[in-house]
């Protein structure tokens, strides 16, 4: 279960820094913020789908090595996209 093209194509155009902008912390953060929402209503569902699950924790891990790059090097743009996707910290 994954983001649509053009459900992620909205999302990285929200927070690129400019139009060729794919990889800054910023984007995968907030593509990474929106498949793991996606993930947990599938779980509402599909309770026992654990291999899923398993992808969902290795998605939260990689969204938290990014955050603590982010926070190590620009402090602004950490505090802003955890306000922007309302991510507790």
């Amino acid at each position: 279960m994954s983001l649509g093209t053009d459900k992620k194509r909205e999302v990285i155009s929200k927070h690129a820094r400019s139009e060729t902008d794919t990889g800054s912390p910023e984007v995968q953060i907030a593509v990474l913020t929106a498949n793991i929402l996606a993930l947990q209503n599938h779980f509402d569902e599909h309770k026992k789908d654990h291999h899923s699950r398993q992808g969902l924790i290795r998605m939260v891990n990689k969204r938290r090595k990014l955050l603590d790059y982010l926070k190590k090097n620009d402090l602004k743009k950490y505090s802003a996209i955890l306000k922007e996707l309302n991510l507790r910290k």
